[in-house]
């Protein structure tokens, strides 16, 4: 599943084969969390260069049904996207609903955000779900605890996600077995800022032999300091013929933070997000378009950027049309944080490729703070 290609000191460049094709690592994974990345089509996916997307499971659990998205086909064939998928456990959004759900050793039971029924997510479930969903890659089941958290607490994630690693196991190798099929599951490590419980969770999934291993828990309201020091932690005790991914981190220097220390794979809502409330990522740093000052500059999104936005349309422009509360200013604003992201990950991996990989994060970190 996973080829090293090479290596530049700690950072690695490399390639995941699924059964829906390949793609290039380190990667950045937009998120389709209903099955779409917001206000984009898969034709802007492919033109921006994303060779992998993310679907959520809770969200496609309650709409449309993972029974509907099977009959239809799986995820990828569902959304026309038709190449590699990753859904997520679903465990991060329920425990998020912490005045509506209840966790307990057997799973979390919780109540839809949509219209207040209720449902219960234990492993086998989630499984079950994912396995429905059909995506190339799932994730198990496991207990993210809110930052901060005190030890005991941070400790009791720790178990619950070993147990429920062990379950979510037992239960897709048997999935796989009975439908025919080859989805890939990966393990979560967890731990909180505690690096010795993060060594514990680490060295407890590594044990499972899942073919890749997922850190949770970071970026989730701890200091940058705090998240590179656990996260340098967990990955001594990681191994390196797998694949690494890192959960949920959407800023361009964390994410060159965590390429260094050997991170291969990533996720974040943050680039579309940011991009239809006012705000786009360039190479000269974030941008807050919809500000005043902004109204007659007749510049690109950014200078630098190839993209199709940039080429033809204006801050001016894409500032008016936020403004009037037109979509197609969150159209044009998304596609380009989108490209952004997609080719700051081509960059880095010609950089590690060519052995270069500090000096373009340096040189990179330099522009784009300076802007």
């Amino acid at each position: 599943m996973f080829k090293l290609i090479t290596v530049d000191k700690s950072a690695r460049r490399g390639e995941v084969t699924t059964a829906h094709g390949k793609f290039q690592t380190p990667a950045f994974m937009p998120v389709g969390t209903t099955g779409a990345v917001k206000a984009l089509t898969m034709d802007d996916m492919e033109e921006c260069g994303a060779e992998i997307i993310l679907g959520n499971t809770y969200h496609l659990y309650l709409r449309p049904g993972a029974e509907i998205i099977k009959g239809q086909g799986g995820l990828a064939k569902f959304n026309g996207w038709n190449k590699p998928t990753l859904t997520d456990s679903g465990g991060f959004q329920v425990f998020s609903l912490k005045d509506i759900s209840k966790i307990t050793d057997e799973g979390v039971e919780f109540q839809s955000h949509h219209d207040g029924s209720r449902h219960m997510f234990t492993p086998e479930k989630v499984m079950e779900i994912q396995h429905d969903l059909g995506a190339d890659i799932i994730m198990a089941f496991d207990q993210c605890v809110p930052y901060p958290a005190d030890l005991k607490l941070a400790q009791q994630g720790v178990e619950r996600t070993f147990d429920w690693a062990k379950r979510s196991l037992e239960t897709h190798t048997e999935l796989n077995n009975t439908r025919k099929t080859d989805i890939c599951l990966f393990g979560i490590v967890q731990g909180s800022v505690y690096k010795e419980l993060r060594k514990i969770s680490a060295e407890q999934i590594v044990s499972l032999d899942f073919p890749g291993n997922a850190i949770g828990g970071l970026s989730v309201g701890e200091s940058k300091d705090e998240m590179e020091e656990n996260l340098g932690y967990a990955l001594e005790h990681l191994p390196a013929d797998k694949p690494r991914y890192l959960m949920g981190l959407g800023y361009p220097e964390d994410i060159l933070m965590a390429v260094t220390h050997g991170i291969d794979m990533f996720d974040c809502v943050l680039p579309t997000r940011n991009a239809r409330t006012g705000c786009v990522f360039t190479s000269q740093g974030p941008i807050v378009y919809r500000n005043t000052q902004y109204a007659r500059d007749d510049r690109p999104l950014d200078l630098n950027c190839k993209c199709k936005v940039c080429q033809r349309y204006s801050r001016a422009y894409i500032r008016h049309l936020y403004n009037q509360s037109e979509i197609t200013g969150m159209v044009l604003a998304s596609y380009h944080s989108t490209y952004f992201f997609q080719e700051l990950m081509r960059n880095i991996r010609k950089s590690i490729e060519e052995s270069n990989f500090s000096q373009f994060k340096k040189e990179f970190l330099k522009q784009y703070a300076n802007k």
